[in-house]
């Protein structure tokens, strides 16, 4: 299957801060994008929608290159953000005939379904909407142009549970067709944890894993034992830990090493998004706390 959006090399320097990016997402699947502010994150989407300019390499989307494809390309993208970028005083009606015009592939039967489907007031001001509706809004208007790729930066940000949850549901509904993909950037982890297929962390500009999700959950694993077997633990790839009275807990890269020095004298658990992004990040020996 084609991949929909391609980072080849994407080099961008702002002073003191460098972004080196690689990373691919096919057709029909939801990728995670993680890491901690100031990672890069908001920049690599800024390059992938053609906001800023890159210093080097090469953003593909749908095949085609963004340098001489720009606006064949975002009529086919859709954008959903954390913060609000409608006037307020319009209604949610009045806001997408201003915006419908801009894609030639709007389908308002579409929208009208999406808007019964998230049950949007269309007469309200998009200020009296909730934060949860303004994101609904916001997926409709994106949805309603057929876009093939959804860039999604913390959508589910400051949501309620149950509101987070439709929407998580929506996108994976989106994706069923085998033809649309996301690109989910977020650091609400257990969102991905249920979510992705792909998932890629960034820390200080650098890719430090670009995996499937299956893959890292497989490969990867918590490890929880007794002191004494941390200087071993070395050789079933530690990547961080922390100790308490007990002993120590902390990230291995390889479950089957882990297994074969130590069998069932220590405690193997899978790990979450959470755990992967925290340890792979700091690295090292996280806390100390012996008593």
């Amino acid at each position: 299957m084609e991949n929909i959006l391609e980072l080849n090399g994407v080099t961008k320097r702002y002073g003191d801060f460098s972004l080196q990016v690689d990373l691919s997402l096919k057709r029909g699947y939801i990728m995670g994008f993680l890491g901690p502010n100031g990672a890069g994150k908001s920049t690599t989407i800024r390059l992938i929608m053609g906001l800023v300019r890159k210093d080097g390499g090469r953003i593909r989307l749908f095949g085609l290159d963004l340098d001489t494809h720009e606006r064949e390309i975002k009529e086919r993208i859709g954008f959903v953000f954390d913060q609000n970028y409608f006037y307020e005083e319009l209604t949610a009606e009045e806001m997408k005939n201003t915006i419908r015009p801009f894609y030639s592939r709007w389908d308002e039967s579409l929208f009208r379904k999406y808007a019964k489907q998230f049950d949007l007031p269309l007469n309200k001001p998009i200020k009296q909407l909730s934060k949860g509706m303004k994101t609904k809004f916001s997926l409709a208007v994106a949805l309603s142009h057929d876009a093939e790729l959804l860039i999604m930066d913390e959508p589910t940000s400051g949501l309620d549970p149950l509101i987070r949850s439709e929407i998580l549901d929506i996108l994976q509904e989106i994706i069923q067709d085998e033809n649309k993909s996301v690109f989910f950037s977020t650091h609400i982890t257990s969102d991905l944890d249920q979510i992705a297929d792909f998932i890629t962390i960034l820390h200080q500009g650098r890719v430090l894993l670009n995996s499937t999700k299956d893959e890292l959950m497989e490969r990867y694993c918590i490890v929880k034992g007794s002191r004494d077997k941390l200087d071993r633990m070395q050789q079933a790839g530690l990547i961080g830990y922390k100790e308490n009275r007990y002993g120590f807990e902390g990230l291995a890269r390889d479950r089957k090493a882990v297994y074969q020095l130590f069998g069932d004298s220590v405690v193997i658990e899978k790990p979450t998004l959470e755990d992967l992004m925290l340890h792979t990040i700091r690295g090292g020996k996280e806390t100390a706390c012996i008593g």
